[in-house]
């Protein structure tokens, strides 16, 4: 057992020399790291005329609203439009019961025919007087009368003329009509009720909603800055583009169309110290709503020495 213990570590120690031999090899031959020099990058920096914007909250606003009020006295007989549909300038959209108003227009009618026919009478008295006149076959007074008489007449006739036109207006009030075309809200009479002319409550809202207006508050800190830009030469007008705006709506999607800057109010809110900036888009899908929150990308000028850096890829 001896020997064989003998001769097993006579085998083992020349190979481990041999492994220890070989890794000290490989460790010299890689020698110490070299250091890696730095890599610089050199960029042109230059100037340019670049078109600044600014961010803005804003509302947007119907571009027309029609109050439907009545303009005469009745009683609803009939709503003659659908609750949200689209109505056109000139429809019907209530019918007031039309029988007391028919019946004044053929009342005034008939006093008017009354008084023409009276007219004819007295212009035959007048004409006779005055062929019997030269003659001395009446008097000066009695001609006199007859002239008054006529004058009289044809003033019967006019103020008649007028009553009928009266009534004829009447009578067209009684189809309520849509002063302007838009989508009309609900309505708030029904058949049967009872309405007064010019009364304060409506009977429907119609609102154009195409083109829509975006009304944006801007602070008059905001204002004063940049009018002072423009006074010392920091930020030049950007032409046609001054005006253009865009639209990011509630869930961040930007919307399609440019809008045109219409106005800046002259009056401060008091309340919030801000002035308000007035949009007009295009909207001939409806996407854009009344009462809609917006921020509008308003063009604030055009700077002639921004500084650029080119982009690193």
């Amino acid at each position: 057992m001896q020997s064989s213990a003998k001769t097993l570590v006579r085998k083992v120690i020349p190979i481990a020399l041999a492994v220890t031999m070989l890794l000290g090899g490989c460790g010299k031959g890689e020698g110490p790291p070299q250091s890696r020099e730095p890599v610089v990058s050199v960029v042109t920096v230059g100037t340019q005329g670049i078109t600044l914007t600014g961010e803005l909250t804003g509302r947007t606003v119907p571009y027309r609203i029609a109050e439907i009020r009545p303009q005469v006295n009745g009683v609803i007989l009939k709503r003659l439009f659908d609750e949200g549909s689209e109505v056109q300038a000139g429809q019907t959209l209530y019918q007031i019961d039309p029988a007391p108003y028919q019946a004044a227009l053929e009342i005034s009618q008939a006093a008017q025919d009354r008084a023409e026919a009276n007219l004819t009478a007295i212009q035959l008295r007048k004409d006779r007087f005055e062929d019997l006149l030269p003659d001395h076959a009446v008097s000066q007074q009695d001609y006199d009368d007859a002239v008054s008489g006529v004058k009289q007449a044809e003033a019967e006739i006019k103020s008649w003329q007028t009553q009928v036109k009266a009534a004829s207006i009447n009578l067209g009030y009684t189809d309520v009509t849509a002063p302007i075309s838009g989508r009309i809200g609900r309505s708030d009479v029904t058949e049967g009720a009872i309405v007064t002319a010019y009364q304060p409550i409506y009977l429907a809202t119609i609102q154009q909603l195409d083109p829509m207006y975006v009304d944006m508050p801007q602070s008059t800190a905001e204002v004063k800055r940049l009018r002072r830009e423009f006074a010392d030469g920091i930020l030049d007008r950007a032409g046609a583009g001054q005006k253009l705006v865009r639209l990011v709506e509630e869930d961040g999607s930007v919307y399609a169309l440019e809008g045109t800057l219409q106005f800046r109010d002259i009056s401060v809110d008091p309340t919030t110290g801000s002035v308000i900036l007035r949009a007009v888009f295009p909207n001939p899908d409806g996407i854009l709503l009344p009462e809609m929150f917006v921020r509008a990308l308003v063009t604030e000028g055009v700077s002639e020495n921004a500084i650029l850096v080119p982009q690193q890829g």
